[in-house]
């Protein structure tokens, strides 16, 4: 059998398995948090599950629960799946923190903290962004003084998704002030639960509350908690980031499917036979294509070792903003429909074309903004000058 045939008839497993387990949710875009204990619940019982069966996680050693014969295709399959069935993803600072935690951790790290990741009884948080460092992490402030057995941490997180309901939070934090500021971070396994750690929910213009600020007040965190070595934090947090590109496939199942809804709308509204609406649908679906085919081109170069250094911000960067731009012509399709949410009555496909207009505006700032993504095209890909920062 084929590569190609092999990889289609896992997937043909993979939905089997989706079919039969995954939680019925209701569709809302982007990453979001369980609003009640509930839904976190159902959220640990199907990671659970998917760690079991070995779609997530297949790329850990074996004495961790992999798969010694995976294929990084595989965990691009499982995504595209997970997205396709518009069901529950396994939350992402948990798999952050796991491939911290392998390749950085001591084995008293990965002992305690790896199968309780896999069975979802810990759920992990990202304490990376704060007021200050989005974009340029690097500056980030959060402070970890030594004191004894322990580091004493003080400072702020912001955008902290899922931090209200973590157990546990992979933190970069300064331990050293005096170095250049990438080598002076180091990264620990934080104690959600310890004294002076206060997390406070923010309510985003969707409704929800999906991300929180999180602030520490002389927080006691045990010297064995740190990750890797003292000033290893960035070193750590840039090796986990790179690792996880298997998302980038289920970002273009996403948008798909949001086009497939744009048109069954379309429909509905009496738009279909409009010319002009019917060339915005069919330029949306260029763009696709291309967005398929430069995600596949990559994750393949991912594969072999060959990546290249815009493949990532060129599929962040015409993801998000196409993503955007397909909200935005929903609502232009629904007149003053457009402006009903989910509680309004009469909104339409339960505001569902509401909620991925406002979320979509987070996925061109998240993970870099679209700024960002452009100036390192233009500067680390095509060669261009840095940008000139007036003074």
């Amino acid at each position: 059998m084929s590569a190609d045939a092999e990889l289609e008839t896992f997937r043909a497993q993979v939905r089997a398995f989706i079919d039969a387990n995954a939680p019925k949710v209701k569709l809302r875009a982007g990453v979001r948090s369980p609003e009640t204990r509930e839904e976190l619940a159902t959220l640990r019982a199907w990671t659970a599950k998917l760690f079991e069966a070995r779609y997530v996680g297949a790329d850990w050693p074996e004495a961790y629960g992999g798969d010694p014969g995976h294929d990084v295709l595989r965990d691009v399959v499982v995504a595209e799946e997970i997205a396709n069935a518009g069901t529950l993803q396994v939350p992402g600072g948990c798999t952050l923190a796991a491939q911290a935690l392998l390749h950085f951790g001591t084995d008293a790290q990965r002992e305690r903290y790896l199968p309780r990741i896999r069975s979802g009884e810990d759920l992990w948080c990202q304490l990376f962004s704060e007021p200050g460092a989005g974009s340029d992490l690097a500056s980030l402030r959060t402070k970890a003084v030594r004191d004894g057995d322990h580091y004493v941490v003080n400072g702020q997180k912001v955008w902290t998704t899922n931090g209200q309901w973590a157990d546990l939070g992979y933190l970069l934090a300064r331990t050293d002030p005096e170095v250049p500021k990438h080598k002076g971070i180091s990264a620990f396994a934080l104690d959600m639960t310890l004294p002076g750690v206060t997390i406070r929910p923010l309510r985003e213009i969707t409704g929800t509350s999906d991300f929180n600020e999180v602030f520490f007040d002389d927080v006691r965190v045990p010297a064995t908690a740190m990750i890797g070595s003292p000033g290893q934090g960035w070193q750590i947090a840039n090796a986990s980031l790179a690792h996880e590109r298997s998302g980038v496939g289920a970002s273009v199942v996403t948008i798909r499917r949001n086009w497939e809804s744009l048109v069954e709308l379309a429909g509905r509204t009496g738009r279909i036979d409009d010319a002009e609406v019917r060339d915005r649908l069919a330029a949306f679906a260029a763009e696709i294509q291309a967005l398929s085919v430069h995600t596949k081109l990559s994750l393949q170069r991912w594969r072999d070792g060959q990546e290249q250094v815009t493949d990532a911000p060129v599929s962040k960067l015409a993801f998000s903003e196409l993503n955007l731009r397909l909200a935005e012509y929903a609502l232009s399709l629904l007149g003053p429909a457009g402006v009903l949410t989910e509680a309004d009555a009469g909104a339409v496909d339960d505001g569902r074309w509401q909620d991925a207009y406002l979320y979509a505006r987070a996925y061109t700032i998240a993970g870099g903004s679209s700024e960002i993504m452009r100036n390192l095209i233009a500067e680390r890909g095509l060669g261009l000058p840095r940008e000139q920062v007036a003074k």
